[in-house]
């Protein structure tokens, strides 16, 4: 009797067996479902259930446990079960029957009938007595009757486990726990399938604790680790966040969850995390985070549960990832001064530079230094190298390329071995600003150790000497590579073109057919061996579920979920009609609009809305490199053998060099001829849509949405030509000033004028385009705007009286001083010329000679320009410096009105100054230009 007493306190004996007690009344029916009577949310408790359901079907159709004809149901209805609920309802709706004592929630399972309660019994009996095999099949038997009889799982489950199958029996005792709703006994599952392998299974059971009881951390964290174990990103996402809800602001859960963000690319979420716990923790420890020898502070939490040096660091490479450069700028200055403890000191926020960590003089050496304006003195507060790196990196991108140099000068004058990941991001970020002559010595400082050196490194240096002219030193670079990897067809490659650039069609050719050669023996080379299949895999029976390793790339499936050509170009026709008829229809709605139709202008942007979201969707209208016209939705395909393909035309190309020299810069993707139209409407015609649908959101008071659609169909290759991105331009301006915004109408007027050198058509449009008011006023004497004209001013008067100083800029397409220039310009032109980050990727060599055909060099004096930035200086009350300039335009046309105008209104504010000493010669000067 011990022996059954034991039993019957682990469940595997069913206490209300027939075989046990003959009598059987409703009072032990109740007592046979308390073990199922456990509170449960009713959402959890139907996906527990569907859950079962499905993996009962599953059993039924394969082969499990010991027979797959064990589960197959005689009948769909348990007539008893339904009379017993039936009965059970009526009782309740009644009154009648009703216990007394505390109020019990309804039974999650089912009501025995008395066949099921005998075999029950009859199967726990023969376990009892040893007998096994019996005691399974009385189980099986009731399990094919009725699935829900938790005991008989459980029973079956003891009978394998007794039997040492332990795969069999934990499959078991996972059916039977979505019977009982214990979440304990779900963990104690999920450790067991992970100990024998079957981590799909583990994470099921982890899922399901979570269900039943979310505020199990320990469950959570094993499943995050397990998911990221098996390259289950999103799975490991989902545990850390629930974790993330249960303590906020836990550094080591962002720790942990901050990899695995970053690998799903969703950067927002991470860096709204970060930020979070970064206010979080600067409100609960103003002064700064805790330190261990200040006992003052014990009252902070411990430093591994605060907001580190490294987490600012973190949080600020996010936001440059992002492009989010301000805010990085601003993370490293706040967070920074937070740490140090000077967190009160806000007044460094209202400096734009970075004045506060300004090296002392002494300490200077040979770094860049900045000598700074205005009324507060640099902090000269120390600063790690790794975050005055992220400050020289945010700086450079932003555009503000002074202070990201005095930044960068410090950072470089570390040891590059220490270093060597700063100095190759710093190289990059000049690389990608196209700063080539910045960026070549870092890089060839980077290749000059054999520590740091790489492929990579190599590269870039050979690519920005080929950038600057140095084509003989980019191919010496691309030589070296080759003589260290007689492999690297890249480098041939490379090569070959350079060769090709420099006129030495021979050597090129040889290097084309080297390359050709290798390819032809690799193709004749067997191939690898697929992949083999891990050997300590389980088989696929012994689990409930197919357990496959995730591997950490995406698995390419050919041909599965993807549609064929002919099915893609039947959903392409299918979105041209649809695009046809939208069309046609905004067309016959905009006479209405014209006359103020309300209902007409709803409904013409709809139908807008919709074609320019479309057009924004296409993928192939918006490619990574803009140096290809639009080529069609399906042009010929050469993307399998696109090396291949490059090196047979190369080769071709040389050959025909050899025969006909003046046939060498014909390429033969020019027999395709440039689309002009996109899914039935011409690009002129989508043009005029976008700039309609662009103004009325901005009438409409929605500006910031049209000014994106203009600033993104820039982008787009569709539109690659100088006058379709003058039309875009002069609506994002026309946009602008309506909205009030006339910093961005100064800045695309700019932009007008990188593009359009030497012409004053430019420089008129700005004029009016900030004509009048306060507002307007300040944007035309912003500092950006006053070095812009003074550049330009420069450019012209060089082109005038020294053109051999002016050297063709490819990359920008248009004219700049040469580098000996720049060094003896003043420190008001110091560093490069700005290019035009939104500016057309220059193509072939002969594009850019026509480029530079067609801007004409100036002859003469432009008065235009020199009134404009005397105007300027006027506007400043910088007026000495309005009267040289606007004396230089009146030399150059002494009858025009605007320039006497102007040249008076100077000189008598400048009268009207204390400082002058010669007020009389002033006033009779504006006398005479008045008169």
């Amino acid at each position: 009797m011990d022996e059954e007493d034991d039993l019957y306190e682990i469940g595997v004996v069913d206490p209300q067996s027939d075989y046990l007690n003959d009598t059987t009344s409703d009072d032990d029916l109740q007592e046979e479902s308390d073990a199922e009577d456990i509170e449960v949310p009713q959402g959890v408790q139907a996906e527990i259930d569907t859950d079962f359901n499905r993996l009962v079907s599953n059993i039924r159709m394969t082969d499990d446990v010991s027979n797959a004809s064990m589960l197959h149901r005689e009948w769909d209805f348990n007539i008893a079960q339904q009379d017993a609920e039936f009965r059970d309802d009526l009782r309740e709706a009644s009154g009648i029957g009703r216990k007394k004592g505390k109020k019990r929630s309804r039974q999650h399972g089912p009501v025995l009938s008395h066949q099921v309660r005998a075999l029950i019994g009859e199967g726990n009996q023969a376990y009892v007595d040893g007998n096994i095999p019996k005691a399974i099949r009385t189980m099986q038997e009731v399990i094919r009757i009725e699935p829900r009889a938790s005991s008989a799982w459980s029973v079956i489950a003891q009978c394998y486990e007794d039997s040492n199958e332990h795969q069999k029996a934990l499959q078991l005792r996972i059916m039977a726990a979505h019977l009982q709703h214990d979440a304990d006994e779900w963990e104690s599952l999920a450790a067991q399938s992970r100990e024998l392998g079957y981590n799909q299974q583990a994470l099921y059971c982890y899922s399901k604790v979570y269900s039943l009881d979310p505020t199990n951390v320990d469950a959570l964290w094993d499943r995050a680790s397990l998911a990221k174990e098996m390259n289950d990103f999103r799975t490991a996402q989902h545990s850390l966040l629930a974790i993330l809800k249960l303590f906020p602001h836990d550094m080591a859960v962002l720790a942990e969850l901050r990899p695995i963000l970053i690998e799903v690319s969703d950067l927002p979420l991470c860096t709204s995390l970060y930020q979070a716990a970064l206010g979080h923790y600067q409100t609960i420890q103003p002064l700064g985070p805790a330190q261990p020898n200040e006992p003052s502070l014990t009252d902070q939490p411990p430093p591994a549960q605060t907001f580190s040096f490294i987490d600012i660091l973190v949080l600020a490479d996010l936001y440059n990832t992002m492009a989010e450069y301000d805010r990085g700028i601003h993370t490293i200055r706040n967070g920074c001064r937070w740490v140090q403890g000077r967190a009160s000191q806000r007044f460094w926020d209202g400096c734009g530079d970075d004045r506060e960590y300004d090296l002392p003089r002494e300490d200077r050496g040979g770094s860049v230094s900045i000598e700074r304006s205005g009324d507060v003195q640099p902090g000269h507060y120390p600063i790690d190298v790794n975050a005055r790196h992220r400050l020289a990196i945010a700086r450079i991108k932003l555009g503000e390329v002074e202070e990201g140099k005095m930044h960068a000068s410090i950072v470089l004058a570390q040891d590059v071995l220490d270093y060597a990941a700063l100095f190759g991001e710093i190289a990059d970020s000049y690389f990608e600003r196209e700063m080539y002559a910045d960026a070549r010595p870092i890089y060839e400082v980077l290749g000059g150790h054999p520590a740091t050196s790489s492929l990579y490194v190599l590269f870039q240096v050979a690519v920005c000497r080929k950038m600057l002219g140095d084509l003989e030193g980019a191919a010496e670079v691309y030589k070296q590579v080759i003589d260290a990897d007689q492999t690297n067809n890249d480098a041939k490659m490379k090569l070959a073109e350079l060769y090709e650039i420099m006129d030495e069609p021979r050597k090129a050719l040889e290097l084309v057919y080297q390359v050709i050669d290798s390819r032809k023996r690799r193709i004749h080379q067997p191939e690898a061996a697929a992949s083999i299949t891990d050997a300590g895999a389980q088989p696929q029976g012994a689990s409930l579920f197919e357990e496959k390793s995730r591997t950490k790339g995406k698995s390419s499936a050919p041909g599965k979920g993807r549609f064929s050509l002919a099915e893609l170009k039947v959903l392409e026709e299918e979105r041209e009609r649809e695009v046809i008829f939208g069309h046609k229809r905004i067309e016959e709605l905009w006479p209405r609009m014209l006359h103020e139709d309300v209902e007409a202008e709803r409904e013409w942007m709809i139908e807008a809305e919709k074609l320019v979201e479309m057009f924004r969707e296409t993928r192939n209208l918006f490619v990574t490199t803009r140096d290809h016209d639009f080529k069609g939705m399906f042009p010929k395909r050469r993307m399998q053998r696109r090396n291949d393909a490059d090196e047979d035309r190369m080769a071709s190309r040389l050959e025909l060099n050899e025969r006909d020299r003046h046939r060498r810069n014909k390429d033969d993707s020019q027999a395709h001829g440039k689309v002009d139209s996109f899914r039935g409407i011409k690009f002129a015609s989508w043009l005029r849509i976008f700039m309609q649908y662009s103004f009325i959101l901005t009438k409409r008071g929605d500006y910031d949405q049209a000014e994106e659609v203009l600033r993104h169909i820039l982008l787009s290759n569709a539109y690659r030509d100088s006058d379709s991105h003058t039309t875009i331009r002069t609506a994002i301006i026309t946009c602008a000033i309506f909205a009030g915004r006339f910093a961005v109408a100064v800045e695309q007027c700019r932009k007008l004028i990188n593009s359009h050198q030497f012409n004053n058509e430019a420089f008129r449009l700005l004029l009016i385009s900030i004509a009048s008011g306060h507002h307007p006023t300040d944007a035309f004497v912003s500092s950006t705007l006053q070095k812009h004209a003074l550049r330009e001013l420069r450019l012209h008067d060089t082109a005038v009286k020294t053109p051999e100083l002016l050297k063709w800029n490819v990359v920008g397409r248009r004219y700049g001083l040469s580098s000996s220039v720049k060094e003896e310009s003043s420190k008001v032109n110091e560093g490069e010329e700005e290019v035009d980050e939104e500016a057309e990727i220059p193509g072939p060599t002969e594009s850019s000679t026509a480029d530079k055909t067609a801007i004409r060099m100036p002859t003469k004096n432009n008065p235009v320009i020199v009134t404009l930035y005397g105007q300027m200086c006027l506007a400043a009350k910088s007026y000495q410096s309005a009267i040289f300039y606007l004396l230089h335009a009146y030399d150059y046309c002494p009858e025009d009105p605007i320039v006497c105008l102007s040249l008076a209104i100077a000189s008598l504010s400048r009268a009207m100054q204390r400082q002058s000493d010669n007020r009389h010669h002033m006033i009779a000067q504006v006398r005479l230009l008045y008169f």
